[in-house]
């Protein structure tokens, strides 16, 4: 891979793990292992972003889920991520996501957060895929209740690449700012009952309560999905560098599974379902399934 790719992941790891603190052009050069003047060039070239545009929006984001999940003061998230003072803070987040933070913790509702895609993974896609490794593949299966689903289509996508070129891939930071019934964003593949004409069998969404009365971002739809059974797969932990392998395996498995061996049959007639991947769990997929009746 090349080299100034590595070299801005490098910048984007840093600023990960310490976020906290303070982060200067010149430990991040250290981290690239070029001059601050080319690193600076590099991370605004490929993230379209100056380092310190990066760094603001992300602790951003990361304060508005503490004051969405946790019972803190907001002095305490805006000197823990790095704000010199609450007005500060008060400002640069009414100005990112256009509601006061005192409003949003009362009252949290669909803003876009910001998603810090590493740029070494628009490239890994690119490569061929070595699958000459085997791996376990687990097999559950899990009941969906009844519930609401809060969607983005897209027109013509059905995979995530295409999806996020259409859509951009911004809809995944207001979905993450929302609270779902599975406490994540999910992708889904939609049978045709469930799509519009012109509109792409690839979504991303959250699953909410089938009595659901929030807020729906705008361009969003909301779709009611039945309680259902469906057989989870999902693989084992990977490097977050290898998750194009650790998708295409566990797809492999599921395409190639015959789930008549524990009583079941697939059901197309509900969306199959996608997490994110994180290495830290192996990747995880849904598909729905009815049990055979003899």
């Amino acid at each position: 891979m090349d080299e100034r790719i590595l070299a801005v992941q490098r910048m984007q790891d840093y600023i990960d793990k310490n976020l906290n603190g303070e982060i200067s052009l010149s430990e991040l050069a250290k981290e690239s292992l070029f001059s601050p003047w080319y690193s600076y060039r590099l991370f605004r070239s490929y993230l379209s972003l100056t380092p310190a545009e990066y760094i603001r929006k992300l602790r951003l984001s990361r304060a508005a889920i503490r004051l969405r999940d946790e019972q803190c003061r907001i002095i305490d998230v805006a000197y823990d991520l790095g704000f010199g003072s609450i007005d500060t803070f008060t400002r640069a987040f009414f100005r990112e996501f256009g509601r006061n933070p005192s409003d949003y913790a009362k009252s949290p509702g669909p803003i876009p957060l910001f998603i810090p895609y590493g740029v070494k993974f628009r490239e890994l896609r690119k490569e061929k895929i070595d699958m000459s490794g085997t791996q376990t593949i687990f097999v559950q299966a899990v009941t969906k209740p009844e519930r609401l689903c809060i969607i983005k289509r897209a027109v013509h996508a059905d995979d995530y690449f295409p999806y996020c070129e259409e859509v951009s891939c911004d809809v995944w930071g207001i979905l993450m700012s929302m609270m779902s019934l599975c406490g994540e964003p999910v992708c889904m593949w939609l049978p045709e009952r469930y799509t519009k004409p012109n509109t792409s069998t690839y979504v991303q969404g959250i699953e909410v309560d089938p009595d659901y009365c929030g807020e729906i971002p705008e361009g969003f739809d909301l779709i009611r999905l039945p309680e259902a059974e469906y057989l989870m797969f999902q693989g084992q932990p990977f490097r977050e560098e290898d998750y194009c392998e650790a998708i295409q395996s566990v797809q492999e498995a599921m395409d190639s599974y015959n789930p008549e061996i524990i009583g079941f049959g697939w059901d197309d007639t509900n969306p199959r379902i996608q997490l994110e991947p994180r290495g830290e769990r192996g990747y995880i997929e849904f598909r729905a399934v009815r049990r055979i009746t003899k």
